[in-house]
């Protein structure tokens, strides 16, 4: 592996999974890293072209209805059928293609018939991933532990899609997702509080699992959620607070806090998210930064920072709540032993769950472990506790930690008119019923999110959402012979067009 001694590369791997599996999962890390979407389901509908077929050609692919609009129903079906027309486009556009049917939508299940099996399923053995032309997970296919994930075949340029800006799907690892999925496998015991269920997702930037957390959320409980997302560096929380704002759920709360200030929330949390700082081995693919910086050193520093972590934002969770941790890293300094510290000296228990039964996870003492080779997607490691140990409780709200974004920002009063901010467009409550909609196409859609001066006769004056597809993208102000762009500047396009 680039930069990285094989030795070194096989010796982290033996430490995780021992030598048999290692040797397995090896050859995976001399491939491309994975490329995975995950649908919004409070903007888009899902269309009934392709899902679960494994026939469609490159032509139907780029033919296929686009992401329709959702405008009614706030629950979408509950199995999706999903159409990527305009990441076909991009990558049409913009790279070399798929062929054939490697282009179509496969399920992941098409494996048992190339004569391979998913890792202990069905009493096989465990096998890895194939590797190669004839892999039967080229092209799209679904993610097994998200019914909104789609893995991709390549790599389109995602920053000339339009949909990408309207904030109909969300950029992911696959692996990482396998988070939010251990979430929602324990939202029942939450049903019937009597208030929101609160939870907090502490290491949030970029916003991956925060908005899996958030259309989550949603689906079980309506409105009737608070979610916080922190950050504690605030060049990652500006990153964080944008990408919240695209999504467009009103019900997240972002801040940029050291987890012991969340202290001061005493027992407030159901759920608290932790996808703590780590050495980044499950990275290796995808980040030569994370093979840089790597060293035994990095490990056991990393190890000790968790503890830390852990222990600051362990009396926000309230009695009988649940901690999901996660990380990107194979050492066990960093996953099973950091779980089995907080059960000890915290108070906790971990929470049991068949790993074994997601595609290619490998169970640890303590929780699932997911390795490239053995999974599409890159390395992650996932458990749940429960908090056994007595917590008190607060009045206080998350708003005594001065929130960097709260609910949805319609605007600004100027004299007597409301500029509406762009967020209000991209949130999932778009004000579609009060300002007027123009339909653009996908370059002048690009010129405007490169805020670019757009114009189009024949429409009112004063302020109008501009769309494409019919999801919003943002406001302009139509002033007679020009429109004024009120795309954030910090948002903007910034590559040639």
């Amino acid at each position: 592996m680039l930069g990285l001694d094989d030795g070194v590369l096989m010796d982290i791997l033996s430490r995780a999974v021992g030598p048999e599996r290692a040797r397995a999962a090896f050859p995976a890390f001399s491939l491309p890293p994975s490329v995975s979407i995950r649908l919004n389901p409070f903007k888009v509908n899902f269309d009934t072209c392709g899902h679960g077929s494994s026939d469609h050609s490159d032509a139907s692919l780029r033919s296929a209805p686009p992401l329709a609009p959702l405008r009614s129903a706030p629950v979408p079906p509950l199995v999706p059928r999903v159409a990527l027309s305009s990441l076909a486009t991009a990558s049409m556009t913009e790279g070399p293609e798929p062929s054939g049917a490697a282009a179509g939508l496969r399920p992941y299940s098409a494996a048992a018939e190339r004569g391979w099996t998913r890792p202990g399923t069905d009493g096989c053995p465990e096998q890895p991933l194939p590797s190669g032309k004839d892999q039967p997970w080229s092209g799209y296919r679904e993610v097994p532990w998200n019914r909104y994930g789609v893995m991709l075949g390549e790599r389109p340029r995602f920053v000339m899609d339009p949909l990408f800006h309207a904030g109909c799907y969300y950029v992911q690892d696959s692996s990482a997702m396998v988070v939010g999925h251990m979430v929602r496998e324990h939202l029942d015991r939450f049903e019937g509080l009597g208030r929101p269920v609160r939870v907090l997702d502490l290491c949030a930037a970029p916003g991956g699992k925060t908005t899996d957390l958030a259309a989550s959320l949603r689906e079980r409980f309506g409105d009737g959620f608070q979610l916080v997302a922190n950050e504690v560096m605030r060049q990652r929380a500006s990153v964080l607070c944008d990408n919240v704002a695209v999504w467009g759920d009103p019900n997240v709360i972002v801040t940029s806090c050291d987890p012991k200030a969340f202290a001061r929330l005493e027992g407030y949390f159901d759920i608290i998210v932790t996808d703590v700082p780590c050495s980044g081995e499950g990275m290796f693919r995808k980040d030569p930064k994370a093979v840089e910086d790597w060293s035994p050193e990095a490990v056991n520093l990393c190890a000790s920072r968790q503890k830390r972590i852990l222990a600051d934002v362990w009396p926000a969770l309230r009695t009988g709540g649940l901690l999901v941790y996660s990380t990107c890293s194979f050492e066990e300094a960093e996953n099973d032993s950091n779980v089995e510290w907080t059960v000890s000296e915290l108070g906790a228990e971990v929470k049991e769950y068949n790993y074994s039964g997601l595609p290619g996870v490998i169970p640890t003492r303590t929780g699932g472990l997911l390795v490239p080779g053995f999974v599409e997607g890159e390395g992650q490691f996932v458990s749940v506790i429960g908090k056994t140990s007595p917590s008190g409780s607060t009045r206080q709200d998350p708003g005594i930690l001065h929130p960097l974004r709260s609910g949805l920002d319609k605007g600004v009063m100027k004299g007597k008119d409301l500029v509406p901010s762009a967020d209000w467009a991209l949130s999932i409550f778009p004000p579609l019923d009060r300002y007027p909609a123009v339909e653009l196409d996908r370059e002048t859609s690009l010129r405007y999110l490169h805020r670019d001066g757009i114009f189009i006769e024949g429409q009112p004056e004063g302020f109008l959402i501009v769309c494409h597809e019919g999801h919003p993208l943002g406001f302009v102000k139509n002033i007679g012979r020009r429109w004024n762009n009120l795309h954030p500047q910090n948002r903007r396009i910034r590559i040639d067009l």
